[in-house]
């Protein structure tokens, strides 16, 4: 049905002259099922929009959760587009040679589509996993560029990527950077309400430096797999419930009841904990709050990057009122350690593999031959 999508698009799209052409069998129909599986269009993402002209591509971005949030436009042409671009856009020359990444979750689309020599520059490496990216910090090829809020312009101004990707709504200090003269294109996937909204934004990527098909077949493959993991716990009739955070600095740190991971646990057969909270990203609470709403929850989940082996009996130690919790008492610690796993350069485009692996904890007859990747049962 997608394929005859496509295809019925690019058919609308082509001039009459074409489509003549096209019914007598003088254009080739291989050539149209290539152009339109090359076709990018948002399914589940929220926070972008692709309209196709006769000559260059809109891009509109938009921020998931607040659409009344600052918008951005962008125009994609050609190197050898000479024409105007419409009021409120920004030219974009296309196909991206070249660029900065100032997430995880911008180099993941990167390393997922095979591309990630085209990443001149990114911010961090204290939980990069890739080889392929560390020999390129190694060579030189790639460099670090600081951090937001502190970002090193020299370093920037001499890579002079064709493009930066930046995340508005977060720590920001991008006004330092905005006189290098260099395109900023904000990448929202982070604040995508659905796991597959948010791996769909390798779209994006895959539109910029000119790899529409293949970002499409990968995304496809997710979704296909990510589905079929859903339908097999869609009739469960236990749904345990899970938490999540931990306390820090007197804090309790969690995400709301609208987010991506509160949206993954219920798409693997669980409840999360704020399920009737309706805010969709980060959520500080006291210990009490949490205690209230989590004491006899089946399951905890902590992501953390821990030195050493990681246990029941840390979680005690880190503070004792973690042996209140039922999930606690029953072993029912769901971890992740991202010094062992490669976490944010690869989970936000693995969302099935994500599910796979909580349903494997929440329903392990469903899924009992699962080898975890990300999240296991703690020992």
């Amino acid at each position: 049905m997608r394929l005859i999508f496509y295809i019925i698009i690019c058919l609308y799209t082509m001039t009459a002259c074409d489509r003549q052409q096209a019914s007598k069998g003088i254009i080739d129909s291989t050539s149209i099922v290539e152009d339109t599986l090359s076709l990018v269009s948002p399914t589940y993402a929220r926070g972008f929009s692709v309209n196709y002209q006769d000559d260059m591509i809109l891009l509109d971005i938009s921020d998931p959760e607040n659409k009344e949030s600052q918008q951005f436009h962008f125009a994609l042409v050609d190197k050898d587009f000479k024409g105007t671009v419409p009021e409120g856009y920004t030219r974009m020359k296309v196909p991206v040679e070249t660029a900065i990444c100032m997430t995880s979750l911008q180099l993941s689309n990167f390393l997922k589509l095979n591309i990630s020599e085209r990443v001149v520059g990114i911010t961090s490496t204290r939980h990069l996993h890739n080889e392929k990216m560390n020999q390129q910090i190694k060579e030189g090829k790639t460099h670090k560029i600081g951090i937001e809020g502190n970002f090193d312009n020299e370093v920037i101004m001499a890579i002079n990527p064709d493009v930066i990707f930046i995340s508005p709504f977060k720590r920001g200090g991008y006004d330092a950077i905005r006189n290098v003269n260099i395109p900023m294109i904000p990448h929202l996937g982070y604040k995508e309400l659905t796991p597959l909204g948010q791996a769909e934004w390798i779209k994006v990527i895959g539109l910029l430096t000119g790899n529409e098909a293949e970002a499409n077949s990968i995304f496809s493959g997710i979704e296909e797999k990510y589905s079929r993991l859903k339908e097999m716990v869609d009739t469960v009739t236990h749904r345990p419930t899970v938490f999540s955070g931990e306390m820090r600095g007197g804090n309790w740190y969690a995400v709301g009841g609208k987010s991506f991971l509160a949206q993954l646990f219920r798409d693997a057969g669980g409840d999360y904990f704020l399920k009737d909270n309706g805010e969709s990203g980060g959520v500080t609470l006291d210990y009490e709050a949490v205690y209230n709403n989590a004491a006899h929850a089946d399951y905890w989940r902590i992501v953390n990057s821990f030195d050493g082996n990681y246990s029941y009996d840390v979680l005690k130690q880190q503070d004792i009122r973690n042996t209140d919790f039922d999930a606690w008492k029953n072993r029912g610690v769901i971890y992740c350690n991202m010094k062992e796993v490669p976490f944010y350069e690869r989970m936000p485009v693995e969302p099935e593999v994500v599910l796979a692996d909580f349903i494997h904890v929440f329903h392990p007859d469903i899924l009992p031959n699962h080898q975890p990747s990300y999240y296991h049962l703690l020992k």
